[in-house]
């Protein structure tokens, strides 16, 4: 079973950037596709954006999209999502997540971290 480790949440001004991390072990991280997810409080959590085994194709919220980018480095285990124009709407916990291709229901989970946008 993979671990998950997010990392690189903080504060940050609306129409600035962030980039976080999801490192991963324990598993081959390249029979995963990885996911980001976010709960902000008093509400579910929601899909953000999802990457390919390879990286070669992504798939977004329409919330997100245009302003935000997922990849992952297969050699260094790890996952990344770029924010850029954040609003103070896509203030949330997020989540980085694991799961086999042809299952939808994604099995490993990081700790979270706290993305908090400033208007």
């Amino acid at each position: 079973q993979v671990q998950l480790v997010d990392s690189g949440g903080g504060l940050v001004q609306a129409g600035g950037p962030l980039k976080l991390s999801c490192a991963a072990s324990g598993g081959t991280f390249r029979n995963y596709i990885m996911g980001w997810f976010r709960q902000r409080p008093g509400e579910e959590r929601e899909f953000v954006a999802a990457v390919s085994r390879s990286g070669g194709t992504a798939d977004y919220a329409d919330s997100v999209k245009g302003r935000f980018t997922i990849s992952r480095d297969n050699v260094g285990n790890t996952a990344y999502l770029q924010m850029n124009n954040l609003k103070p709407e896509d203030t949330a916990v997020y989540y980085c997540a694991a799961r086999f291709d042809g299952f939808t229901k994604y099995h490993s989970w990081g700790q979270g971290t706290q993305v908090t946008v400033s208007s």
